[in-house]
Formats: C-alpha cells, structure tokens, sequence
C-alpha cells in the first residue's frame, strides 16, 4: 500500500474517532433546581440583546436583520431578550431544554453556513426553530448550522413534553444555540460567559 494511503487512512481514522469521543460525547449534567432557565448549549455567550416590541437597537435601520428579527421573536413575547451561545468545535455539541414545558412546534428553515461566531450570521443560517411553551411564557430555542456544522439534529416534536436540561437534540462541529426569553423573566447570562448546557442558569423567573 502506497505511503500516501496509509497516510489517508490514519487522518480518516484519526477524525472519524475524533468525531465519535469528542463532538458526539454526552457527559451527565445536574440540572439546577428552582425557577430557572438553563444554558441550553455549551459555549461562549456571544450576544445578550433586548427587543422591544420586537425591534433591537443593534438593528436599528438594517431591515433585513430586523425584519428575521421579527420573525423569530413573534412567537414568543413583543418583547424580551435573545441569548446566543457560540459552541466551538471542542465544546460539548449535546443541546438540552432551557426550560420545562410542552414543545409546540420544530420548524426547520434552509439558509446559508456562514461561521457562526456572530448573531448576524446565525440570523442567515440554516435552523431549527423550536417553541417550548411553559406556565411562564413560550421560550424558543434555535439550533443553528455554522460553516463545518451542517448537520442540526432535533429529537422533539410538537406535542412532547421536555424537562428542564432534558435532552433535545445536538449540532456536530462547531454552530450557534440561541435562546429568545420573554420579558417577564430576569437574565442573569452576560455576554462573555462560559456557560454549559443544562447546568449553567442564564435566567431566573417568579413561579
């Protein structure tokens, strides 16, 4: 066998057990109890941005962002605030619930695989939109494809019930989670923190 293939064959091996230990890991995680919401990625917080009437200040006079904007926030409260997670490639890639509820709907849009190291890009990226409704208001989260993560895989559907930091589905390679919270819940989450999924409390609400 030609050098050239042994040596193919060992970067093959090499990333597809890469692939199998680290991005497909699943570690136990102790959910916080309490009236929490919990990271539903693990990650670097990106962005922590507050709408209004479903119109955000970093936006302002670029309609394009704050027409998906828009889009993305109308389902859960006029206003409140959206919360991104950059997950890189050495972060676990297993998504959980931010919250206890009932999903009510998972819906999967096409986009482009921009990196996903910004709230822009994730705006313009494939994902998939998921709605849990609580006692508290609707949260959504949105699993988003970055440039090497395009495969976004969602275990729920509408009609399941998920508990808080239950499983929910996972994005292989580097992407982006975002979380839109109503206004009626208090965001603990700054933009630069490490937080990790089901574990870290990015937001506290009254029962």
């Amino acid at each position: 066998m030609p050098v050239i293939s042994y040596i193919f064959f060992g970067s093959s091996l090499f990333l597809f057990l890469f692939w199998k230990i680290v991005f497909l890991r699943n570690p136990k995680r102790t959910v916080p109890k309490g009236n929490v919401v919990v990271a539903p990625a693990s990650g670097k917080i990106i962005e922590v941005l507050e709408y209004h009437k479903n119109q955000v200040q970093l936006y302002k006079g670029n309609k394009r962002y704050l027409g998906i904007i828009n889009t993305l926030t109308e389902d859960v409260a006029p206003s409140g605030t959206i919360i991104s997670i950059f997950m890189s490639p050495m972060d676990v890639h297993q998504n959980r619930a931010p919250i206890a509820g009932k999903v009510v709907s998972v819906v999967h849009s096409d986009g482009k695989f921009l990196a996903v190291n910004t709230l822009e890009a994730g705006l313009v990226n494939e994902k998939s939109e998921i709605v849990i409704k609580s006692p508290y208001g609707n949260v959504k989260m949105i699993q988003i494809a970055g440039f090497l993560a395009r495969r976004v895989v969602t275990h729920v559907k509408p009609g399941d019930t998920v508990a808080t930091g239950g499983p929910v589905g996972l994005i292989n390679l580097g992407s982006q989670v975002t979380v839109i919270l109503p206004s009626n819940m208090s965001v603990v989450a700054k933009k630069g923190d490490k937080v990790v999924s089901g574990e870290s409390i990015i937001a506290n609400f009254n029962s």
